[in-house]
């Protein structure tokens, strides 16, 4: 059975399909993990420990040594998906004063899910896009977009707009596991080959583990607004990051819509920030599905834009 080769190839595959076995364990046999003692029940309860262990893998495969050219481009199309998604959180934080919309076609919409969305491409898919559609510098950007993954990012933008507060210590305690892999990979290559095969393995266990928290009769509940929040983030991010590349990075703005898209692990950032900031809690039960739902959704429609845009951009637009 080729199971790999199938999570891999279905959109967001290592993260939702461990996701959605895990959530139909949870809605039909909630109690059958703990039933099965400590052992088994850590695989739905051990989210945190997960996300610590891949973050070193993240950071280790994070190479010091990079070309000016490739360290501009992916600089660029970072701080452009922070800026977008700080001015869509700003945006949403004045329609939705009471934190999240509870009821009709929106609902399950609030800022931590629309940040959640917006502030972590797809580097895989990136990279894949730029590799056939743009050049060898643009798809080396997907250096520094693998910084983007985990809380980090959106609780810095939920801090900073006054939304949630959380102690220094907690944002230190994010870094330090990225910090430790990344030292040790640049330290040593065979140590970053090493510790950057649990990156892969780690996506896995973390999406049956969030999944295991998940009721598929809120999956029903949120399908249509999380349809609606995956055009809005590829039409948004996608907006600014087009225009920094062509005006900031020197692209022709291929770049920028490859990486309007959606990284899988971003579903799990919801959660990981309700752990941190309880009182957001019910946010991110809404959140996670409305997050996965946009995986799916942007890393079908994304290449197909890049794929236009890319033979547009050739006759219109010069680098």
């Amino acid at each position: 059975m080729k199971i790999k080769s199938f999570l891999e190839k279905t959109p967001g595959g290592m993260m939702l399909i461990p996701m959605l076995i895990g959530a139909i364990i949870h809605t039909f046999w909630p109690d059958i993990l703990a039933y099965f003692g400590p052992f088994t029940n850590a695989l739905g309860t051990g989210s945190t420990v997960i996300i610590a262990v891949w973050f070193v893998g993240i950071g280790a495969s994070i190479k010091l040594k990079a070309t000016p050219k490739v360290l501009k481009k992916s600089g660029v199309l970072l701080a452009t998906k922070m800026f977008a998604a700080y001015i869509a959180c700003m945006i949403v934080q004045r329609l939705i004063p009471q934190g999240m919309i509870t009821e009709g076609l929106f609902i399950g919409f609030s800022a931590l899910a629309v940040v959640a969305a917006m502030d972590m491409t797809n580097a895989g898919l990136y990279t894949a896009l730029t590799k056939q559609y743009g050049t060898t510098e643009e798809a080396g950007a997907s250096l520094l977009l693998m910084i983007e993954s985990g809380p980090l990012f959106t609780m810095v933008i939920l801090g900073t707009t006054g939304l949630a507060s959380f102690p220094i210590q907690n944002f230190i305690g994010l870094v330090l596991p990225f910090l430790l892999g990344f030292i040790l990979g640049n330290l040593d290559e065979d140590f970053r080959v090493f510790l950057t095969k649990l990156n892969e393995p780690m996506i896995i266990f973390l999406g049956f583990s969030l999944g295991s928290t998940i009721n598929l009769h809120s999956i029903y509940e949120a399908g249509i607004a999380g349809i609606i929040l995956a055009f809005s983030v590829i039409i948004f991010t996608g907006f600014f990051l087009i225009l920094s590349d062509i005006f900031l990075a020197k692209g022709n703005g291929t770049a920028g819509i490859a990486a309007s898209s959606i990284a899988g692990a971003a579903a799990a950032t919801p959660m990981l920030i309700a752990q941190l900031y309880p009182e957001l809690k019910e946010q991110a039960k809404y959140a996670t599905v409305l997050v996965s739902t946009c995986v799916v959704i942007t890393a079908f429609i994304v290449p197909i834009l890049t794929s236009y845009y890319a033979k547009w951009a050739k006759t219109h637009i010069r680098r």
